[in-house]
C-alpha cells in the first residue's frame, strides 16, 4: 500500500512538472495560429498607405506577391537594391522581410517593419490567400 501511495505521487509530481514545462510552448504556438482576417485587417490598415492590393503606389501592388520575384512587379520603379534583388518572395522570406527588410535587402527604400511575430504571422498568411489562384 505504501509503494502504491508512492508511485502515485511520483506519477502526479512528473504530470505537473511535464504539463509546466509544456504550458509555455502550448501558449506559444496559439498565439502563432495565423488568422486570414486579422491579416487582412492590419494590411488595410499599415500597408494601405503605401500600397494597394491591386496599383502600384508608393510600394508595389501587393496581390500575388507570394511567388512573384522580387523587385519584378511589372510597372513599378524600384531601388536600385530592390531591383537587383535574386529570391521570389515565399512565406519565409516574407515573414523574414516584415521583420528586418533591411537585413533581406540591404539598402531597400521600404524601412517599415511588424514588430509583433504574430502580426506577420497573419500578413503574411493574408497575402498568400491572394496569391492563390481563385477557385472555380
Amino acid at each position: 500500500m505504501m509503494v502504491a501511495r508512492t508511485f502515485t505521487r511520483r506519477c502526479a509530481g512528473l504530470l505537473t512538472l511535464a504539463y509546466s514545462m509544456a504550458l509555455p510552448a502550448l501558449v506559444q504556438a496559439k498565439a502563432l495560429v495565423p488568422e486570414v482576417s486579422r491579416g487582412q485587417q492590419l494590411v488595410e490598415s499599415r500597408c494601405f498607405a503605401c500600397h494597394s492590393l491591386d496599383a502600384n503606389r508608393a510600394g508595389p501592388a501587393l496581390r500575388g506577391v507570394v511567388g512573384r520575384k522580387a523587385g519584378k512587379a511589372e510597372g513599378f520603379v524600384y531601388s536600385d537594391a530592390m531591383a537587383a534583388a535574386i529570391h521570389t518572395w515565399t512565406v519565409s522570406s516574407l515573414k523574414a522581410w516584415l521583420t528586418n527588410p533591411e537585413k533581406v535587402v540591404p539598402g531597400q527604400a521600404m524601412n517599415y517593419y511588424l514588430e509583433q511575430a504574430q502580426d506577420r504571422e497573419d500578413v503574411v498568411t493574408y497575402l498568400t490567400s491572394l496569391s492563390k489562384p481563385a477557385q472555380k
